[in-house]
């Protein structure tokens, strides 16, 4: 917090998982940056009731150098995740927020009017809300995996290969891997199919990448 401090940010910070989610709800931040290790509530759980409520962009901080612990922080909807060892740096830390940030804003102004609807979806850009079947997804998309979604849905029928998907969704960070978009598209697809379990718009197209089915 003293660093973020130093470099502009107002921050708020939580002792433990259960204060956080309280306070994040009283007081909603521009994003949160959670621990996956925290008394009384951890990392994955308070992650999970965020989920629940709010888009808001999340960086998850992991304590093993092992992509398990990275691939679990995109699956229960972290829009990044920064590994606290082998040589944490809070420049990086710092870096990748900013870089959020910047998606957040980025899209906010570029998209506030542009509605996009196609069959059973609307996508609001500039509330984040992503409805199917005139139905609210009832776990929101958060802010990467809405940038998919809307990527994929402005060119229906048109394939997007993985590394055209990475720059939309983390744009600056050239540190992303090919297996970080399949789990976003794959917890995308969990998503929608709360609502609809025949849910097949998003296609995938092995060896290209991903289109939205105009079917």
């Amino acid at each position: 917090s003293i660093a973020l401090e130093k470099e502009g940010f107002k921050v708020q910070t939580y002792l433990d998982g259960e204060s956080a989610l309280i306070g994040l709800a009283r007081t909603p931040p521009d994003l949160a940056v959670i621990d996956i290790k925290m008394p009384k509530m951890d990392g994955e759980e308070l992650l999970k009731k965020l989920r629940k409520k709010t888009s808001l962009p999340v960086i998850f901080l992991t304590s093993k150098d092992d992509e398990i612990d990275e691939l679990l922080g995109l699956k229960l909807g972290a829009d990044d995740f920064v590994k606290k060892s082998g040589g944490f740096s809070i420049k990086v830390l710092i870096e990748r927020i900013r870089v959020q940030l910047r998606k957040k804003n980025i899209n906010n102004i570029e998209d506030s009017k542009n509605i996009i609807a196609h069959g059973k979806l609307r996508l609001d850009p500039s509330q984040l809300e992503c409805e199917w079947d005139s139905q609210p997804l009832p776990d929101k998309l958060t802010t990467t995996e809405f940038l998919i979604v809307q990527e994929l849905a402005k060119r229906p029928g048109i394939i997007k290969e993985r590394s055209q998907l990475m720059d939309i969704a983390y744009r600056e960070d050239t540190d992303i891997e090919d297996r970080t978009i399949d789990s976003h598209v794959k917890r995308i697809r969990k998503k929608f199919k709360k609502v609809d379990s025949n849910f097949s718009a998003i296609e995938t197209r092995y060896g290209s990448g991903y289109r939205w089915n105009v079917n």
